[in-house]
């Protein structure tokens, strides 16, 4: 079966006299998806969730929702419901009280209510805690509350405005496998606002990287993560390495160009690469250069000096100085065979797949 479009966005602008908060979005979610908008703060990213969830409304274009036009639909009309940064729990009410708030206007009985806050506080995992007080939670178990009030108005689309960014660091890495678990046990779509890199690789279906009010790149965590579409795109997510080249060949779908430091390289053309002139950028994630503990030369490494070294427990992190290139390679190793130990100014050879070397536009 073709899969159904849930939101469509359609050149969707947010101006605020010559400001654009949002210029001419375009995109198309599908149903049970999770969904990222990824991006640093003033991207864009919360207005046009908040238009989605009808709180603002588009200065020109058009928002669909289940194949239904927005246009003039208040935000209690939409088939939306929204968790906010702040989880907004009533401190007066209890669990099952805070849960059961929207669920009044429906006037759906004391037992349907009953069975439907139920229901969504084993959704997540919070069985049997409808008469705690709001004050006597931990912040985990707040943003399951705001989670299970949501959801126990059945929307068709759940909207997730940064809901981890106040936990530490070991609960908003828990929470963000039960919110994906909790995603796919539900199977209602998801769409996530987050200027965290890693939550938005780690729990989406497809990423949308905005910066300065426009989308620069929609496609799979993977393929944001290893062909970026641009330098920008690469630059925030996760560390690259840019290397310096000179276009030799352009042969359909494939380039050779000549870098700083790594010599002559064939790697693929994106689609979307457009170079400047005969010059090009070339990136490569700082974990594909591995050091070689051999003795044997490989076809694809370069050699140089290390210079810096910083220990993260499981990786460590150098910066190795290359003959012929402007600035130090990062590399991430990992401390299996002793890379925590190598000393600063040592020489060291790293082993590439050319692959790995992305052509990108500026």
């Amino acid at each position: 079966m073709p899969e159904r479009t849930m939101i469509q966005i359609d050149d969707v602008t947010k101006s605020y006299g010559d400001f654009h908060a949002l210029d001419h979005a375009t995109l198309t979610i599908k149903e049970g998806e999770f969904f990222s908008l990824l991006g640093p703060s003033g991207c864009g990213k919360t207005t046009l969730l908040r238009m989605i969830a009808g709180l603002d409304q588009p200065t020109s274009g058009s928002i669909s929702i289940d194949g239904q036009p927005m246009d003039g639909i208040p935000a209690n009309a939409r088939p939306t419901n929204m968790v906010f940064q702040s989880y907004a729990i009533f401190p007066h009410l209890k669990v099952g009280e805070n849960v059961a708030y929207g669920l009044k206007r429906l006037k759906l009985g004391a037992v349907e209510e009953k069975r439907r806050v139920t229901e969504a506080l084993e959704m997540v995992s919070l069985a049997g805690l409808d008469n705690r007080g709001a004050t006597e939670l931990s912040g985990g178990q707040r943003q399951r509350v705001a989670l299970a009030r949501a959801l126990v108005m059945r929307p068709k689309v759940l909207l997730l405005d940064e809901p981890l960014s106040a936990l530490d660091k070991k609960l908003r890495e828990q929470m963000q496998v039960e919110l994906r678990r909790l995603q796919q046990a539900v199977g209602i779509t998801f769409i996530l606002v987050t200027h965290d890199q890693y939550e938005a690789l780690a729990m989406s279906d497809r990423i949308a990287v905005m910066f300065g009010g426009r989308i620069a790149q929609i496609a799979s965590p993977k393929e944001i993560y290893q062909r970026p579409v641009n330098r920008q795109v690469a630059d925030f997510l996760g560390g690259m390495n840019f290397v310096k080249a000179e276009i030799v060949e352009e042969n359909g779908q494939s380039i050779t160009v000549d870098t700083q430091g790594f010599g002559r390289v064939k790697t693929e053309r994106p689609p979307a690469f457009a170079p400047a002139g005969r010059s090009a950028t070339l990136g490569i994630r700082p974990e594909r250069l591995r050091v070689r503990w051999d003795d044997a030369t490989a076809k694809h490494e370069v050699k140089g000096t290390v210079i810096e070294r910083h220990y993260f427990g499981e990786i460590t992190h150098l910066l190795v100085e290359i003959p012929g290139m402007e600035k130090p390679l990062s590399v991430t190793e990992t401390n299996d065979f002793g890379a925590d130990d190598l000393p600063l100014g040592a020489t060291i050879r790293l082993g590439y797949d050319p692959d790995a070397l992305v052509a990108m536009a500026e």
